[in-house]
């Protein structure tokens, strides 16, 4: 890697594709990519893009829905779980432990679709991961299209842990039975245009790291967009190829591979001036383990380690503490 492209492209297609050759091949880049810098850009992935592009014409469609529309699937009260989130309702630095103001986005956010009768998936633990969904209304085939493509992104996060336990020279199927109720979900964010300059320190979202095993992401691709902290060159916009998802690594990763692997410190920016700034889609799929899943033993050693659980939600509870609630 180097500070002109600090985030290699893998077309993972030779893997999916299933010949040992392929696959070692594939392996070892993701193996690189993961021990560097956490980032990378996936193609060959499988995914249909018409129906990417389905799901975020879907999203823009929310999002220009007016304001009492989307308040009607507001999250609750406590600001936790599935539904509208309003602009300024989370300030995503404050996870590291950094006062910043609110961040510049709002979004959507949907649960597994699929939630079986059974205790794991209900309760106190298990609202954070399978709470109910809120559809909006008046928007045919919304729930549908999510729905389709929130199980599509599920069947390719789990395709990635088989390459990712590939990357770490274990058995393909290493991660299996840690992922066979897994805690995913999916976030549609929309950066609205910028009418004035943003407060010192404000972002479309403050400088974090994500707290699952991977983020899958599809965003477009404008000023003001997704940069990340490199070692050497400071702050760096991504700019990925067509066609491809911007893939990183989270803290469960990190925190699994004893910081073998890395989570990378990143952000989304400001437009380079508020006067002609254009909005900003992204759909980001959050891959996740099941939530009881212990995040060590990898490296051989469990010291200090927690459960996804515990870990994912202290830090969701600190990206809402000091930011005042949107009325």
């Amino acid at each position: 890697m180097s500070t002109s492209d600090p985030v290699p492209v893998v077309d993972i297609s030779p893997f999916l594709d299933g010949s040992p050759d392929g696959k070692r091949a594939v392996a070892r880049s993701i193996a690189a990519a993961c021990e560097e810098s956490g980032f990378f850009c996936i193609t060959g992935h499988g995914v249909d893009e018409a129906l990417i592009a389905r799901t975020r014409q879907a999203a823009e469609h929310f999002f220009d829905q007016p304001l009492e529309q989307k308040r009607k699937v507001l999250r609750a009260e406590d600001r936790i779980g599935c539904g509208y989130y309003p602009v300024a309702d989370r300030s995503l630095a404050h996870t590291l432990g950094v006062k910043t103001p609110p961040d510049l986005q709002e979004a959507w956010v949907m649960a597994p679709p699929d939630t079986p009768d059974d205790p794991y998936y209900h309760g106190e633990t298990a609202r954070y991961f399978f709470g109910t969904n809120h559809w909006p209304e008046g928007m045919p085939g919304f729930r549908e299209t999510m729905s389709e493509y929130f199980r599509t992104l599920t069947g390719l996060g789990k395709r990635m842990m088989g390459l990712f336990a590939l990357a770490l020279e274990l058995e393909e199927d290493y991660f299996a039975d840690k992922i066979d109720r897994a805690a995913g979900g999916l976030r549609l964010l929309h950066y609205p245009p910028q009418s004035v300059a943003a407060e010192p320190g404000q972002f479309r979202a403050g400088a974090h790291t994500d707290y699952g095993t991977m983020t899958i992401l599809r965003g477009d691709d404008v000023p003001g967009t997704l940069q990340i902290k490199h070692p050497s060159a400071g702050w760096i916009d991504i700019r990925p190829p067509a066609n491809a998802y911007v893939c990183n690594l989270g803290d469960a990763m990190a925190r699994w591979t004893g910081g073998r692997w890395a989570s990378t410190l990143h952000r989304v920016g400001n437009p380079p001036s508020p006067e002609g700034s254009k909005g900003r889609i992204s759909l980001v799929f959050f891959n996740q383990p099941n939530y009881d899943v212990v995040l060590g033993g990898i490296d051989g050693t469990s010291d200090g380690a927690v459960t996804l659980a515990e870990h994912y939600i202290e830090k969701i509870h600190r990206a809402v503490s000091s930011v005042p609630p949107a009325a």
